[in-house]
């Protein structure tokens, strides 16, 4: 969501889009604190209330980490500079953009999710997810295709064959040898049927209850989903494996398959595993090789993760096959490179309290959502009066003909004589029978529909009103809820704001080159390198090595040499090369910088020697060396003079007598 980005730089938006978040989490909140509004200050003449500055100075007090942004005088200059921020787009239309429109619309759609659905309900659903989620199942299954439209004759053939093929494996003919004679997924003349192991939400719905409710051992009834009917063989069912956490060391494949390059790699995760094997320390090995530069500087620790959540299989079995803290795999290979894998810790199942918001997410994107959708649509049938004029009903369902089931129904040429009211919701919605017919011809496709006609066009009408009802609910969402209504004035504002920073300040910080240029000058001392160094460190856990290693650097050897020489039989000497700054932790703190080969430095259980080929002083970088910080510090530049323009553009007001009140009020 390109909104994120805009609040790095703004206190104040940072609070808003977090106090947003909060919100889009669930659907309950509490009242404004302050029910009768006031003016709190004016922009050109519009208002801004106080009850929405107090909302969200109380939503983000505990955000603010400086004591001055608590302080409300500040905060009011903050919040005044937001609002202007916003002025300022809105006077530049900036809410006229259809990117915008479409941004906010989906955002829309997205938090209203968190009010169109029945709390009750979908509690049921995550206690029955979470029960399910301490097994994993191991299953087979054969499918006989049968799409949801499928017309009832062919919903049954398919659903026959099921049975019969069935009855074929409670006989005792091999399952999987009817998968491939019968199935009709495409995989199963390979697998067998076999679908490994999964949990909760791997599967859809309908076919994660059958495979769930068959016990061990047995070959379930069939099961219908909205791919066809399956049968599915429960082969094995075992215990959550939990969370785990590793550390790991990884080196890259190469890019471009070269099988020498390969082979480098290779060489050079064996030669890290035989020095593990020599008792060296797994830590310090990935902060100097492993390539996964987010975990190498932590030695290599990963979160802690539990089955499925990671993109490779082999990644996840690996790191539980380990039994004990501080065992280490073998190198092995990924689609990423090659590996090797130290168990931290392993945690047991996670509680129903730590995984329900990740469920109910999941629970709002499968099949489970239709339970939710039907119970709250009966919520809305008891809220909502709801009245058809019959006699209309009546003429509109002599529209209909026979070809609705051939799926070639047309709107009558008259439907013009049916644009009266049909249905009425809570006396202030109106639909006419013309738009239901519409509603119908596009929907015709849809279904399989019932026999006698009257009986699918009653179908589509019960369709239609619940889906109609739904609209009109969440059309209304911020009447019904303020904090909706709240929740939505910010991300509005925060949308905006983003386009005109984009606008006014990011597109102007990187294109302004003259401007970029004149910055860096000014502020050349912010901009420095630390001393540096071109050399060739080795390491080695073996003084004499390490001796060693330096004489033959002294009579002109070059690394390659010395690592052949060295590294016969285990892995004793280790080498890296590149320019290193001052205070980079892969260059010795007391090699000094000086050119020639140092001598043997110990160092935090290692020993190091350096070739340093040539020093570089400390002292300004260059513009392009430097352009990417100062295009930042430029942008921030831009903002913070920016807010004062904006201050001499628009007339501001401020109701001190309504602040004085609002600061008590907060104060107490």
């Amino acid at each position: 969501m390109k909104l994120n980005q805009v609040f790095s730089g703004l206190l104040l938006t940072t609070l808003l889009v977090a106090g947003c978040k909060s919100t889009q989490s669930t659907t309950t909140s509490a009242p404004s604190p302050n029910a009768n509004k006031e003016v709190l200050f004016t922009i050109d003449g519009t208002p801004y209330y106080t009850d929405e500055f107090v909302r969200v100075y109380n939503k983000n007090l505990d955000l603010v980490k400086d004591d001055s942004q608590k302080d409300l005088d500040n905060y009011l200059d903050l919040f005044i500079g937001y609002k202007l921020k916003v002025k300022k787009a809105e006077k530049l239309g900036l809410q006229e953009d259809k990117k915008y429109q479409g941004e906010l619309k989906s955002y829309r759609t997205q938090l209203a999710k968190n009010y169109l659905t029945d709390t009750k309900v979908t509690d049921e659903l995550i206690e029955e997810a979470y029960n399910r989620s301490g097994k994993e199942i191991k299953a087979s299954h054969i499918l006989f295709l049968a799409d949801e439209n499928a017309s009832p004759a062919d919903t049954l053939k398919a659903y026959n064959k099921a049975v019969e093929v069935r009855k074929k494996a409670l006989a005792g003919e091999d399952f999987g040898k009817l998968a491939q004679q019968y199935s009709e997924d495409p995989s199963a003349k390979e697998n067998k049927g076999d679908l490994g192991y999964f949990s909760v939400f791997r599967m859809v719905y309908p076919f994660e209850n059958g495979a769930y409710n068959t016990p061990k051992g047995q070959i379930s009834e069939p099961v219908r989903t909205r791919f066809g009917y399956h049968i599915i063989k429960v082969d094995d069912v075992r215990e959550n494996r939990g969370d785990i956490q590793v550390a790991h060391i990884m080196l890259l494949s190469p890019k471009d398959g070269n099988p020498e390059d390969a082979a480098k790699v290779k060489s050079r995760i064996d030669e890290i595993y035989q020095k593990l094997q020599q008792g060296e320390d797994f830590s310090s090995l990935a902060k100097q090789f492993s390539d996964d530069k987010t975990s190498a500087e932590a030695g290599g620790e990963l979160p802690k993760f539990s089955s499925g959540e990671l993109t490779s299989t082999d990644f996840e079995n690996q790191a539980f096959s380990l039994k004990n803290p501080g065992d280490i795999t073998k190198p092995f290979k990924t689609q990423f490179g090659w590996h090797i894998i130290k168990l931290m810790n392993k945690y047991p199942v996670k509680t129903l309290e730590e995984v329900k918001p990740d469920f109910e997410n999941r629970i709002r994107r499968d099949d489970r959502s239709k339970l939710i959708a039907a119970s709250m649509t009966k919520k809305l049938r008891e809220k909502y009066s709801i009245k058809t004029d019959q006699d209309l009903y009546a003429k509109v369902e002599k529209a209909f003909n026979d070809s609705l089931y051939s799926h070639k129904w047309s709107i009558p040429a008259n439907a013009d004589s049916y644009n009266k009211t049909l249905l009425t919701i809570n006396n202030d919605k109106n639909l006419t029978g013309k738009e239901f017919l519409q509603y119908a011809h596009s929907q015709q496709r849809t279904g399989a529909w019932p026999r006698p006609l009257s009986r699918a066009v009653n179908d589509l009408y019960e369709r239609y009103k619940d889906e109609q009802l739904s609209a009109y609910y969440n059309d209304n969402l911020e009447n019904e809820f303020p904090e909706f209504a709240a929740t939505m004035q910010e991300y509005r504002d925060g949308l905006l704001l983003f386009d005109l920073m984009e606008k006014e300040i990011w597109n102007k910080a990187k294109t302004d080159t003259i401007g970029l240029q004149k910055y860096y000058n000014a502020h050349k001392d912010n901009y420095l390198w630390k001393q540096r160094a071109e050399a060739e460190v080795f390491s080695s856990t073996d003084e004499k090595a390490a001796q060693e290693a330096r004489k033959y650097l002294t009579e002109g050897k070059d690394a390659a040499f010395i690592k052949q020489k060295l590294n016969t039989g285990k892995i004793t000497i280790m080498e890296k090369s590149g320019t290193f700054e001052k205070g980079s932790s892969d260059f010795p703190e007391s090699a000094g910088w000086h050119e020639g080969i140092s001598d043997v430095i110990k160092q935090d259980g290692y020993y190091y020697v350096v070739n340093e080929k040539k020093v570089l002083p400390a002292g300004p970088k260059s513009f392009e060396e430097s352009k990417g910080r100062v295009i930042n510090d430029y942008q921030q530049y831009l903002e913070n003079t920016w807010v004062d323009d904006l201050k001499k553009e628009f007339t501001i007001k401020v109701n001190q007598d309504v602040f004085e009140k609002v600061k008590k009020e907060l104060n107490q």
